[in-house]
């Protein structure tokens, strides 16, 4: 199973998170479970626009390659046109982070999973955690929900 994690924080922020799980669902899979959606604040950077951020579970035979690609594309088509790199971020109309893949582990520069961030952002724990509580992530052998516990930092 693939678990994505989605975040916007610009336009009609309910819509533009059903606008991408319906193109997730066109282009990379079979949507399985998806969480409610959560409003939080901005991560890493200061902003007055809050996210509204889910989780998606996705049944796929994609590679994580080509998962990448189309979550890629899929921003592209909804009007994002800078993603965020080396820690600077910004607001923007959608964010699709692949977060875990089965029990892939991959270290590239262009592809890192499981995510390397995602045991410190609560906004990205919670609704992953109310999908998908019990899988364990690969490198560290906790469960979704055990990481959720441990996280005390929710700012960043």
């Amino acid at each position: 199973m693939l678990y994505l994690g989605l975040g916007t924080n610009l336009g009609d922020r309910e819509e533009q998170l059903r606008t991408a799980v319906r193109e997730i669902g066109r282009q990379i899979g079979k949507v399985a479970s998806l969480s409610a959606f959560y409003v939080t604040e901005p991560w890493g950077f200061v902003s007055s626009h809050p996210f509204l951020n889910a989780a998606v579970g996705v049944e796929t035979s994609l590679s994580p390659w080509a998962v990448l690609d189309a979550t890629q594309a899929i921003e592209r088509g909804m009007g994002r046109r800078v993603k965020s790199s080396g820690g600077q971020y910004a607001d923007r109309p959608i964010d699709i982070d692949l977060l875990l893949y089965d029990d892939w582990v991959v270290r590239s520069p262009r592809l890192v999973l499981p995510h390397p961030l995602m045991g410190r952002r609560l906004f990205v724990l919670q609704p992953l955690a109310e999908i998908a509580s019990d899988v364990v992530h690969p490198v560290t052998g906790k469960t979704v929900g055990e990481m959720m516990g441990m996280v005390s930092d929710v700012t960043g």
